[in-house]
Parts: C-alpha cells; structure tokens; sequence
C-alpha cells in the first residue's frame, strides 16, 4: 500500500492510497471462490457451476464490494502509518475500479490543530465576589412573599399593579379587527402584557365603569396591519383586584419547610441558601472569565468538521428543550458562534490537560456532587441518584477537569477580586450565561 499526503490548507489534508492490483485481484478471487459452494444457478447442481459462469455473473459486483472493503480496512491503516488523526469523518473520492490495476482513492479531511497553549502570566482576571447582608436576606424573603401572594377582591379605582378583569372591543377607523376582543380578561397592570396605552388606560377605573380608550400600537407591531396605527377600545372594567402578601410568621415559615415555625430559622436557611448561591455564582465567572482570556490568549483555526457537529449537537439539545414533537427547523447560522466557541475551548482545554498531565481530582467530584444535593430535602437520595448513574456522573466529571483548568489559569493569572452587592453578582453571572 502506498500513501501520500496532499495539505490543501493549514487544517485540510488529501491522503491518496494506493492499493496494488495483486491485493485487490486476490482478494476478489477469494470472495468468487467462497461464493462457488452456494451460487445456484438453472442448469447447475448446487456448488458446481463453474468458476468462468460465476466471474462472469458477479465478477463486477463482487470487485465493487471488495473494493469498498478494502478501503475501509486501508483507510484506518493509512492513518495510523501517517499519523494523522481526522477532525470529523473523511470524504472518500474512489478512483475507476479496472482489472489488473491498482486500486486508488483519496480521503479528503482536516486534521486538529496543532499548537502549544499560550502561558497566562500577566492576563488579568476579574473576579467579583459579594458578602450576603440582612438587606440581602430581607430582599429575598420579600421576593418568596410575593411568589405566595394571594389576590383579593377590592372595591375601589385600578391602580398600577392591581389584577383586573375585563371585556374589551377594539376599532380601527371605526371597524372591528381580528384579535381585537376580549371577554373575561385578567390581566396585571404594569405588566407588559398587553400595550401600555392600553394598561395604563385602565387606572383609575373603577368595577362597573365603561371607557373608551385610545392605544396607539408600535410601528414595529408584529402584526403590519396595527403597526404605527391608533385604534379605540371600548373597555368595560368588571372587577379589581389587590395583591396580598403573606405575613412573615410561624405559618410562612412552615410553608416554607421550616418545620417549627421560627422565623429566625427561616432567615437563617434563607441565608445559607444565598451563600452558597452567591459562592456557585463567584466561581462560575470567575471559571467563565479564566475560559475567556484562554481563548484570546489562543486564536486557533478550527475544523469545520467540528463546527458542524457542534451544531448539530446545539439543534438536537435545543429540540429535546423546548420543541417536543415539533420539528422547530432553526437556521443553523442561529447556533454558529456558540458552536465555534465551545470547540475552540475544548481543543485549548483538552491540550492543556494532555501538556500538564492534570488528572481528575475524584476527592473535588465527590464534593461537588455533595454541593449540589445539599440543596435539596434528602442530600442522601441526590447523592445515590448521582452515584448510580453514569451519564450524570460523567457531567460531573466534566464540570471538575475544566474547574481544574480554570484553577491552572487562575494561578498563573493577576486574579483581581472586587466585592459586589449579591444582585450584582447574580447580573453578572447572568450576562456572563447569556
């Protein structure tokens, strides 16, 4: 077998293979031969036609299926005698298959790229951090207040926040149109749901009253036929509604699985929670920034093989998160960006563990998953759920080597830490996610 390679740019590669005519002829000879004790054809006794009559019934098939054979064998031998290893499936170009010549073909693929990772001395990393104060835990119990609020039947004019209840029927130079009515609607004032003019409209009405309102839509209104225009809406307000929250008690903090009732233990596992939310949130950017100066530190080319896998590894996540049954059939173009960056990380990742030997630290998974059942009712059962289960395991594995990467950065770089209220941080983890 004889092989050359072609590089058509930095990452393509031609490898043509040539394999000689005796290889090929023999092994169709053989192919021919194990055929002849079951080839039935009339006029013949079982296993006794002769060799002549089969070459010349199967002979060009059974060259074809020994060629494509020969070159799936020879494909992995060439590789390994050239040490190339392919980014993504090769495409094979087969050359003419005639008797008594050589059989050749070429494998087109891109190889991975070949770089040393870039040294992260003097690379600044910002790394914010936030102490949890009693303002902090009195916002936050505030906010479970309102996701237990409770509504209540009021007789006085809407105001802004309060649920109301209407009927509604909009005109358009004094005709109806679609989608422009409405019975029995509720809706929250202030809440966007519907357009301002409209919300706003309904302060100050009180249950019973009727009123015209005018609600000029957007010029950028999905739908063209309303966009920029002003239509009135006849609105009869039938009933309003306050928010009540809960009281801070023995029976909220109950609620809340404090089993006795103390609110004082309530704030305390309010601020637990927050703690180790505010730490997972610190090292998720500080590991997101450590990832980032990695990639501008090391500008690579990368194989479009991979790209497209990525892709489709995206669209098939996205389609099992949100789209069902239902094909959602999204641009790829849509996840590019996302793709490139995610295999530009694991190529710079993956060379750094092979350059400096990191080995997993199983010591940091077993604390990682204790971290994350810690926040649930039986940390026990969490724990067991992740022990016995391989593929969630292997995400956790995951998540350590590359903590374990960004801690290699992270020693190297000029780490500048910074405090931040515990809603800053969150908004950074939050745009850092984004």
């Amino acid at each position: 077998m004889q092989v050359s390679i072609e590089e058509t740019g930095n990452l393509e590669r031609r490898m043509k293979v040539q394999i000689p005519a005796e290889e090929l002829s023999e092994a169709v000879d053989e192919r021919l031969r194990s055929m002849a004790h079951s080839v039935r054809l009339d006029g013949f006794r079982p296993g006794k036609v002769p060799m002549r009559i089969i070459r010349q019934r199967f002979g060009a098939q059974v060259q074809a299926e020994v060629a494509n054979d020969l070159i799936a064998r020879t494909l992995q031998e060439a590789l390994a005698q050239e040490g190339l290893k392919p980014a993504g499936g090769p495409r094979i170009e087969p050359g003419p298959i005639e008797p008594g010549k050589a059989l050749e073909y070429t494998a087109v693929f891109e190889v991975y790229p070949e770089f040393e990772p870039a040294a992260m001395e003097g690379v600044e990393i910002d790394a914010p951090r936030a102490e949890v104060t009693e303002a902090d835990v009195d916002a936050m119990i505030e906010k479970l207040r309102q996701q237990r609020a409770t509504w209540e039947k009021v007789e006085r004019p809407a105001q802004e926040g309060d649920r109301v209840t209407v009927d509604f029927r909009g005109t358009l130079d004094g005709e109806p149109f679609e989608g422009g009515e409405g019975s029995d609607v509720t809706l929250e004032i202030g809440s966007g749901r519907m357009i301002e003019d409209f919300e706003q409209g309904l302060v100050g009405m009180s249950p019973g009253e009727t009123k015209t309102i005018e609600v000029t839509f957007p010029e950028d209104y999905p739908n063209e036929k309303l966009a920029g225009r002003t239509a009135q809406f006849e609105v009869m307000l039938k009933q309003v509604e306050a928010e009540k929250l809960p009281e801070v008690d023995e029976a909220f903090a109950k609620a809340l699985g404090i089993e006795d009732g103390s609110v004082e233990k309530l704030r305390e596992e309010v601020r637990r929670n927050m703690e180790r939310e505010a730490e997972a949130a610190r090292k998720a950017i500080v590991k997101e920034h450590a990832f980032q100066a990695l990639l501008d530190r090391n500008p690579l080319e990368l194989p479009a093989a991979l790209i497209d896998e990525e892709i489709d590894s995206l669209m098939r996540q996205m389609q099992e998160e949100i789209g069902g049954s239902q094909n959602l059939n999204l641009p790829r173009n849509l996840f590019e960006d996302r793709a490139r960056r995610r295999v530009a990380l694991g190529l710079v990742i993956g060379e750094i563990i092979k350059r400096n030997g990191i080995q997993l630290d199983e010591s940091r998974v077993t604390r990682t998953i204790e971290d994350i059942a810690a926040s649930y009712e039986d940390p026990q059962e969490v724990i067991d759920w992740y022990r016995s289960n391989p593929e969630a395991m292997n995400g956790v594995r995951t998540l350590v080597l590359e903590e374990q990467v960004a801690d290699w950065v992270l020693d190297q770089a000029d780490v500048k830490e910074r405090d931040v209220s515990f809603d800053e941080l969150m908004e950074i983890r939050q745009s850092a996610n984004a």
